[in-house]
């Protein structure tokens, strides 16, 4: 089954744990190593400001992925259908098509302009049992790595009682 990420912007305070960790996981360095040394422009995910609200973006793993189909040497790809999209990033030739396709900002190329880096739901971590880096770090539960089925479900659910309550006061 996949997996996708679910975000809930009323958990989230900004508080960025979710991008330290994700960038200190992909930098594969310690937490001794400052985040100024580069490390932070490691992270595959944000949190970004809308009006007042902060908002953690991920990856959407989307079905028919942009960034997949214009990737010229397959460095974006995936190793199995409805698996999470990957970047090979020694395939990488940092031409920065996948960064222009993604319509959510989330591909982007390395501070040294060699490759890009993209949310790859932590694949080490998940054959380990564990969550995404960003998933753990969240101390609010404002991301949780749900099945995509069980997503789809729940928000055809919502929008049928929607439906239902708005099509009672009419």
């Amino acid at each position: 089954m996949s997996k996708v990420i679910v975000v809930d912007p009323s958990k989230c305070y900004a508080c960025l744990s979710c991008v330290v960790a994700c960038a200190y996981r992909r930098a594969n360095a310690a937490p001794s190593v400052p985040l100024g040394s580069g490390v932070l422009s490691n992270a595959a995910c944000d949190v970004v400001a809308v009006d007042r609200e902060a908002v953690p973006l991920v990856c959407n793993q989307c079905e028919d992925a942009p960034c997949v189909a214009v990737c010229p040497t397959g460095a974006t790809h995936r190793d199995v259908e409805g698996g999470p999209v990957l970047l090979d990033a020694a395939r990488c030739i940092g031409c920065k098509l996948c960064v222009m396709a993604c319509p959510f900002g989330m591909a982007r190329l390395r501070q040294d302009g060699t490759a890009a880096v993209k949310c790859d739901l932590c694949q080490d971590r998940l054959a380990q049992g564990l969550a995404p880096a960003c998933v753990a770090a969240c101390p609010t539960g404002a991301l949780q790595l749900q099945e995509l089925d069980d997503v789809v479900r729940a928000a055809r659910a919502r929008a049928g009682a929607l439906l239902a309550a708005g099509g009672a006061q009419t």
